[in-house]
């Protein structure tokens, strides 16, 4: 068992103390990762953005989010520290509780110590399920890019009443179905303070204020490598530490202290 497992991770939450998510696809990265002190690595289905350029997420399948967890874990394996390796279900890859136990045990048998699936209290029976397999989960409300179609794009959720209710609805449902974690995305920060303090299991926000229990990031977003990077997202590859023996790693040693220090994210960073 890693070190960094996921009721390792849940400990953390009555003690107030935070833990650092970092998405990457690849085999150096991961253990770069994992050497800085990053709790887990997110083998995210941003890959078919980040990685193949594509407009979305929507056209990445369940063997390419396999093939990049193999690459993860493999590198997360040589560091002295490893990480846990969460690994996204990709879009249609749980449309039902058969399909999603046979595409999750494809990504626990690739390396993933956990899946995680985008979606409300409509998944609860499948979470339960999962568990029941062996198959740690991790949600994702408010901002669900495999939604983007019936979204109309990468917009801010839960800023209505109506949102703002089902999204709590939704987080007490996972929670009570046995989802270990939750990831918030770009939802106002009263909210993602309000779900944090009504469940038990773990907030990681990414664009949802600094009093989630953790806080996620893209690799290539925190080395400074997007175009047109959203309002969360923060540079860690900075004037002090480019000119060190090891930037990247630095980089994201910087993101992990400033995580757990509360530093990050600000209030510039954070939906009102």
């Amino acid at each position: 068992m890693i070190e960094k497992s996921v009721p390792h991770l849940l400990q953390l939450k009555p003690d107030a103390k935070k833990f650092s998510v970092v998405a990457a696809y690849d085999a150096t990265l991961a253990k770069t990762i994992a050497d800085a002190g990053v709790d887990a690595i997110l083998v995210g289905d941003s890959l078919g953005m980040i990685v193949q350029g594509k407009a979305s997420t929507v056209p990445v399948t369940i063997d390419q989010m396999a093939y990049h967890t193999e690459a993860v874990a493999r590198g997360n394996a040589r560091s002295n520290s490893p990480a846990l390796v969460i690994a996204d279900m990709p879009f249609m890859s749980y449309q039902n509780i058969q399909t999603a136990l046979e595409n999750a045990g494809q990504l626990m048998r690739a390396g993933a110590n956990m899946v995680k699936l985008e979606g409300g209290a409509w998944l609860a029976e499948t979470v339960q399920q999962l568990l029941q397999n062996g198959v740690p989960v991790c949600g994702h409300l408010g901002l669900t890019p495999q939604s983007v179609n019936k979204l109309g794009g990468y917009k801010v959720q839960g800023k209505s009443d109506a949102q703002r209710t089902q999204l709590l609805h939704d987080a007490v449902a996972l929670a009570d179905a046995g989802a270990d974690f939750i990831v918030l995305e770009c939802i106002p920060a009263d909210l993602a303070r309000d779900v944090t303090e009504a469940i038990g299991i773990a907030t990681i926000g990414i664009g949802a204020g600094h009093e989630t229990d953790a806080q996620v990031l893209v690799a290539h977003d925190l080395l400074g490598l997007s175009e047109r990077p959203a309002r969360f997202v923060k540079n860690f590859l900075t004037p002090e530490n480019i000119y060190s023996d090891n930037p990247i790693k630095d980089a994201f040693s910087s993101f992990d202290k400033s995580v757990k220090a509360g530093t990050y994210p600000a209030a510039e960073h954070q939906y009102n």
